[in-house]
């Protein structure tokens, strides 16, 4: 079953809520949050399980508040949100259109905007302490997709990294995290010529190391060394040097699992594909082949 025909019904609910048409309404990404375009508005809808109503509550605050300290984030929309249906939570957004003219931001900017990300204040709003691989028990606990053997080799190995994880110190110290760091999160906004920072749901604070390990791991997807060398550049460190990145990129890849594994349960071969693919390198110690991006 997909998750879009759900998602879909809780989009147009919420818009109806707003007094906004949904004739136009479009898909536009379904993966661990279903986006949706309503192009006569000029809005991204993004919607989720209500269970992730506080997330999606706090990333319109914390969005809001980024916008004052002048950091190129997505413009939350002046309407009250998020907005609640039986089953979901829904959240709206500028528009930004992408021309498929224009070079996609790299890692390059990335880089320049967690720097300056990580050099704001604490924001007046409390965000959560970052928790490696919290959600991710509940997920493969709970799976229908996975086998028993896959499930318990995950969780033994969620153990492993964790107790390497509480071993690692960190030199760049505590501060606000975007918590979901990659360069595919960091579209163009035309008319403005910034490159925006996008999908606060995973804000937090935590060792500012994990916003950065994210572009590294990304060498799972063709992440060249060039582009590496750049995002090094542009935040102005070089955490390549930092014995605990490959915890980090690590983390990570048992992190991007999960959302896989949601898709997988809902019946999506696809991802159940990946996920397994995914999971036999990880038993295998293979750190070099490639992922897919579905």
């Amino acid at each position: 079953m997909s998750h879009t025909a759900p998602a879909e019904t809780a989009a147009r609910d919420a818009a109806r809520q707003l007094g906004l048409s949904t004739r136009s309404l479009a898909s536009l990404h379904d993966h661990a949050t279903t986006v949706f375009l309503l192009p006569e508005e000029d809005l991204v809808l993004r919607v989720a399980p209500k269970s992730r109503n506080a997330g999606m509550s706090r990333a319109v605050t914390l969005a809001r508040w980024l916008t004052e300290q002048d950091l190129p984030v997505p413009e939350a929309a002046d309407v009250p949100q998020p907005v609640l249906t039986p089953s979901h939570t829904v959240t709206f957004w500028t528009y930004y259109p992408q021309q498929s003219k224009m070079q996609a931001p790299g890692a390059k900017h990335l880089g320049s905007l967690l720097r300056r990300l990580h050099s704001l204040p604490a924001p007046p709003l409390g965000l959560p302490a970052w928790q490696p691989l919290t959600s991710l028990h509940e997920v493969l606990s709970n799976s229908t997709a996975l086998g028993s053997d896959q499930a318990e080799w995950l969780l033994w190995r969620r153990q492993e990294l964790l107790a390497q994880y509480d071993q690692l110190e960190f030199p760049l110290g505590q501060g606000m995290l975007h918590g979901d760091a990659y360069p595919g999160n960091c579209p163009w906004d035309e008319r403005s010529s910034k490159v925006r920072l996008t999908d606060w749901d995973e804000a937090s604070i935590g060792p500012r190391e994990v916003d950065l390990a994210n572009t590294y791991q990304g060498v799972r997807f063709g992440r060249s060394q060039s582009e590496l060398r750049a995002f090094r550049d542009s935040y102005g460190y070089d955490i390549t040097k930092w014995s605990g990145l490959p915890v980090l990129k690590q983390i990570r890849e048992l992190h991007t699992l999960g959302s896989y594994v949601r898709r997988a349960d809902r019946n999506d071969l696809q991802a159940l594909q990946e996920l397994e693919f995914r999971i036999t390198t990880l038993r295998q110690g293979d750190t070099r082949t490639l992922w897919s991006a579905n």
